[in-house]
C-alpha cells in the first residue's frame, strides 16, 4: 500500500499535509488526477513537514499579534459625538462603521466593520461596551462613550 501526502482536506481520509496510506488504485485514479494528494517520497515527506512547521509558526505569530491587538483595543476608550435630542436619544445612530472609523482615528488600526458586534445600533448617549472579534477565540471589548454634539 503506497503512502500519500494530502494537498487538500479529503473527507473520511485526512487533513491537508497529513501522511496517509491508501490503495494504489485510489491514489492513481482519484487522488492524483484531482490534485488532492501527491505520492509520498522521502523528499516530499521532508518538504511537507517543513511546510507544516512553517504554517504552524505563522499561525502562532498571527495569534500572538491578534492577542496584542486585543489587549491594545481593550484598553481603548472611544468617544463618538453625535447630534442628540434633549432626552439623550440620538437623531441617527452609531453603527459598526462609525466605531471602526473611530478606532482607525485613535489607534491607527483598521478593523473590518463586520467583526464589530452590536446587538442593535447605538441610539442613546452614554457608555457602551462593544465586542470585536479579532481572530478565532480572541475578542476585545472596547468602551465606547457616545456624547451629545
Amino acid at each position: 500500500m503506497p503512502e500519500a501526502i494530502l494537498l487538500k482536506d479529503v473527507d473520511n481520509l485526512g487533513h491537508k499535509g497529513s501522511l496517509v496510506v491508501v490503495s494504489k488504485g485510489y491514489l492513481r485514479n482519484y487522488l492524483l488526477p484531482r490534485k488532492l494528494a501527491q505520492a509520498a517520497t522521502a523528499s516530499s515527506i521532508a518538504a511537507a513537514e517543513i511546510a507544516y512547521e512553517a504554517a504552524a509558526a505563522e499561525r502562532a505569530q498571527a495569534a500572538n499579534d491578534s492577542q496584542q491587538l486585543a489587549d491594545l483595543l481593550s484598553s481603548t476608550t472611544l468617544t463618538i459625538t453625535a447630534p442628540a435630542g434633549e432626552d439623550g436619544r440620538l437623531f441617527g445612530s452609531v453603527t459598526p462603521q462609525d466605531i471602526a472609523d473611530a478606532i482607525l482615528e485613535v489607534r491607527a488600526v483598521e478593523i473590518d466593520k463586520r467583526k464589530i458586534h452590536l446587538a442593535a445600533p447605538i441610539k442613546e448617549v452614554g457608555s457602551h461596551s462593544v465586542e470585536i472579534d479579532l481572530a478565532v477565540g480572541i475578542k476585545a471589548t472596547v468602551t465606547t462613550i457616545v456624547a451629545e454634539q
